[in-house]
């Protein structure tokens, strides 16, 4: 899927010099890589190829790298200032593909002379078979070349190039018995994906220092390949990066949700899409507080081997005029440049609930949703939306249509063997034998408790031990916490009611329990919780695995 978007780059870059665009605005960090496809696309098309930098000044490159340091010697001090560059270049008798390195800075505004001379230079190329290219890690256009510049993203590289570089190092270490690369076919793929969206400079030095460390570049070296991403992300200062430290083994119940993403494990591989599988989209998580619900985004990342990044709204918000707006793009655009990966939304009805309507803050919250939202619904990257929401209600109803998420789950209170096993897992955490405790009894007390209140009962327990002289745990200490917690589901029953009641015919149920719960209401029609909803006291539902309506 990324080798397409990457041809079809090149090959758009190719057209709009063949059709004689003037001047063209590339957005790219890696000068290597497109000085190598210019040299490519010049090759093909008889043109020379000639790079500038504020320290070398104008330098006519060779058609292949080997000749590249004999042809340097030809720089002109002189050029090294920019309009005399731009004069150069405009006065260049030959057909040429000139390439600005890092030009940004000349195009800030003040520098009226540099920006006249771009604007004669678009107008005078028209004609000729010369094209300026300018450089840029970001884009950085005055109003004044906005109809003059076409801008082209030049993209990360994709399977191609990074399976090149990965069997170049498999060649050259073949036959050395203390560094070795894992190349079959399936450790090839593994590795290029955690690889996807890195540099071809950053991959390789990643690449090399998983051989200096472990003396082996394999699937077990994954994590160390998506540590170089954690680089990029706490760079922009608007994603945060999560390390893989959950997995669905740590997720109590829930059994639905999780089988729905073992399913999907392979989706981004190349097999699935050589099969005709598109990509997930994402998937948003609805339900009561504590749940759950953020513990399965975190699993996703360990279970799928993909990088987790988690988006704060807050920090999208800019005073600036158009720097939320922008902020939310970069955020989108670097998510898209790690892919594959998951986004995580945590709490997504808090970070957007009532932009829909109207605003008081000009339309800049009403922007910032409207771009997500489209970004949402056409994106076809391969970044996975994890999305968690508590208030269905302050969800915006645009965020809800059929086409942003692929499935639409409901996280419910667990049920009573769902509480067990939420149990087994808490006390093995803390380095205790689950066997030694009466968990049916734990579990039978704790009716309506969600998994965030088991977990802080088992911690209360071990408190009230620890400082009783460190004892050991017993199954009576965590009863008695069980007993002096009041739990959410009573003190907001009203709201989990009203939730239970709009999530029943619109959403799929994230456990079996749910759909039990829901096939044996008595409470007109609404989904039943063990007696808790109305006041009620019913025993609960048996929670059937995998027992469907």
């Amino acid at each position: 899927m990324r080798e397409n978007a990457v041809d079809e780059q090149k090959r758009d870059l190719e057209v709009l010099i063949r059709s004689r665009y003037p001047v063209i605005y590339l957005v790219s960090w890696e000068e290597k890589r497109v000085l190598e496809s210019l040299r490519e696309i010049g090759a093909r098309l008889g043109r020379r190829v000639v790079s500038w930098s504020c320290l070398s000044g104008l330098v006519s490159q060779a058609a292949t790298v080997g000749d590249a340091q004999e042809v340097k010697k030809a720089g002109n001090a002189a050029s090294r200032d920019p309009l005399n560059a731009l004069r150069e270049a405009a006065e260049w008798k030959e057909s040429a593909i000139f390439i600005f390195n890092d030009f940004s800075p000349y195009l800030a505004p003040g520098n009226h002379a540099v920006i006249r001379a771009v604007r004669e230079i678009a107008q005078d190329f028209t004609t000729s078979y010369k094209t300026v290219i300018l450089l840029g890690t970001h884009l950085q256009l005055p109003p004044a070349l906005e109809k003059d510049v076409s801008v082209v993203d030049f993209p990360l590289p994709g399977t191609r190039e990074l399976g090149a570089l990965l069997d170049a190092a498999a060649r050259e270490l073949k036959g050395n018995a203390a560094l070795r690369v894992d190349a079959d076919a399936d450790s090839r793929e593994e590795i290029i994906k955690a690889a996807q969206g890195l540099t071809l400079a950053e991959a390789e030095s990643v690449f090399a220092r998983s051989l200096v460390v472990h003396g082996r570049l394999g699937v077990g070296q994954i994590p160390e390949i998506l540590r170089e991403k954690r680089q990029i992300i706490r760079k922009s200062g608007l994603l945060d990066y999560f390390d893989a430290t959950v997995n669905l083994g740590d997720v109590g119940g829930l059994d639905n949700l999780k089988q729905w993403l073992a399913k999907r494990r392979l989706a981004f591989s190349d097999r699935a899409a050589h099969f005709g599988l598109p990509a997930p989209r994402g998937v948003l998580l609805l339900g009561v507080q504590g749940c759950g619900k953020s513990l399965c985004a975190k699993a996703v990342s360990a279970l799928w081997q993909l990088p987790l990044l988690r988006l704060d709204v807050g920090r999208i918000f800019n005073s600036m005029l158009g720097g939320s707006e922008e902020n939310i793009r970069r955020a989108i655009g670097i998510a898209e440049g790690v892919a594959p990966c998951i986004l995580w939304v945590d709490e997504i009805d808090k970070a957007f609930g009532g932009l829909s309507g109207a605003s008081t803050d000009g339309g800049t919250s009403q922007r910032v949703l409207g771009t997500f939202l489209t970004w949402l619904a056409e994106k076809d990257s391969a970044v996975f939306v994890a999305a968690t929401a508590n208030n269905v209600a302050a969800l915006p109803p645009e965020l809800l249509r059929k086409g942003r998420f692929d499935e639409i789950f409901f996280v419910d209170l667990p049920c009573r063997e769902e509480r067990e096993n939420i149990l087994s897992i808490q006390l093995r955490r803390r380095g205790r034998d689950s066997g030694m405790f009466a968990v049916t009894e734990l579990a039978a007390a704790s009716e309506g408790f969600s998994g965030a209140e088991l977990e802080q009962a088992v911690i209360s327990g071990l408190f009230d031990a620890f400082s009783e002289n460190g004892r050991e745990v017993v199954t009576a200490d965590i009863l008695r916490a069980i007993a002096e917690t009041v739990p959410l589901s009573r003190i907001m029953e009203e709201e989990i009611a009203r939730l239970r009641e709009w999530c029943r015919y619109r959403t799929r149920p994230a456990s079996p329990a749910a759909m039990r719960r829901a096939a044996g209401s008595r409470l007109a029609g609404l989904p039943y919780a063990g007696g808790i909803i109305g006041g009620g006291m019913e025993p609960e539902l048996p929670c059937v695995e995998g027992e469907a309506l």
